[in-house]
């Protein structure tokens, strides 16, 4: 690769001003754009490295190691990654297969593009899982409906998703067509980063391939029988575009725990926490209690049951995810200890 300008790559004086004069001396700045068990490809003014990821940094928490997005320091002979940037942005979620254990995403994106496909996998829930984690971080989204060209009206999925939030920006694409996709690149500029999320065999591979203008990523067609989509993308991954922008395509995900989203989940339900600061009780528990205004929005058609429903849903999950194993820890040791005090002692014999 050739030889790259910073800003080309992202950077910006948020990144800036994390510097110092030794650093400036002493180190360069580069751009992860791939992570594997044990090293780290980056993009840097010099071009692109490979740079092995050194013991240390294992025994760091995940929030503390680089990520695809990252910014992060290196030695001038780009051998030694010697420290990550502050991020404007991070995307992550809780491990599926590992208690409490976070899975970093995506950092420092400018806009996220929620992909999901005008067939089986439309999911207004799940959006609105997705759409929580992005507001968490102040990311802007767009949601690219794929497949358009397989319904008879894509304008009513495009109205569905609309009804989540007011202003969501909505763009209806089929993939493989170029000439509808005008408005997904308008994202795209120079020195924008745009990550794709979204679940298993919407299209997300085939959009890169688009919009990058040759294949970068493989492609499956998803199962006839139920409708769902086959991992493609096996590995979260930078593609500079034509246009000097970034696409960070990652693996689709068919779980997404949230944590440490309380405010995104409450900007994504602010109609659902306008009401409750209405209700007539600071402790209304929206079940049958006098004055409560959820319950009048409900009964009036103002507010649909499902968003209510998701809404606690994410709530209740997003206050469990964000504790800490120790705090678990802790609260599971208060209540054993709670048990032997109150169970009844043996009469001795």
């Amino acid at each position: 690769m050739a030889d790259l300008d910073l800003h080309r790559l992202g950077w910006s004086a948020i990144f800036q001003q994390q510097l110092t004069l030794e650093d400036l001396e002493h180190s360069q700045p580069a751009r992860v754009a791939g992570v594997t068990r044990t090293a780290i490809k980056l993009f840097s003014q010099q071009g692109e490295h490979l740079i092995s990821l050194g013991g240390r940094w294992f025994q760091m928490d995940a929030e503390f190691r680089p990520c695809v997005g990252d910014w992060v320091l290196i030695d001038l002979d780009a051998t030694v990654i010697e420290r990550v940037l502050d991020r404007k942005s991070l995307i992550k979620r809780l491990r599926p297969t590992k208690d409490s254990e976070v899975q970093l995403i995506a950092a420092n994106l400018d806009t996220m593009f929620l992909v999901s496909s005008c067939n089986d996998d439309f999911n207004l829930s799940r959006a609105e899982r997705y759409l929580a984690l992005a507001y968490e971080t102040d990311i802007h989204v767009v949601v690219v409906l794929t497949k358009a060209d397989l319904v008879d009206d894509p304008e009513e999925y495009a109205a569905q998703m609309r009804t989540l939030r007011s202003g969501l920006d909505v763009e209806l694409v089929n993939a493989l067509d170029s000439t509808t996709l005008d408005g997904v690149r308008a994202w795209c500029g120079p020195g924008q980063t745009v990550g794709l999320l979204g679940s298993s065999g919407v299209g997300k591979s085939t959009l890169v391939n688009s919009l990058m203008g040759t294949q970068v990523q493989l492609t499956k067609t998803i199962r006839e029988e139920d409708g769902k989509g086959r991992h493609t993308t096996t590995d979260r991954s930078l593609h500079m575009l034509p246009e000097g922008g970034f696409l960070l395509d990652s693996p689709g995900m068919r779980e997404l725990q949230i944590a440490d989203a309380q405010s995104g989940v409450a900007e994504m339900f602010d109609d659902i926490e306008n009401l409750i600061r209405m209700c007539r009780f600071s402790d209304c528990g929206h079940n049958t209690e006098p004055g409560c205004a959820v319950i009048k929005a409900l009964e009036n058609g103002q507010l649909d049951e499902r968003r209510l429903s998701n809404y606690f849903k994410l709530q209740r999950e997003e206050r469990y995810n964000s504790e800490t194993i120790a705090q678990r820890h802790a609260r599971a040791r208060n209540f054993g200890k709670m048990v032997r005090q109150h169970k009844p002692k043996k009469p001795r014999v």
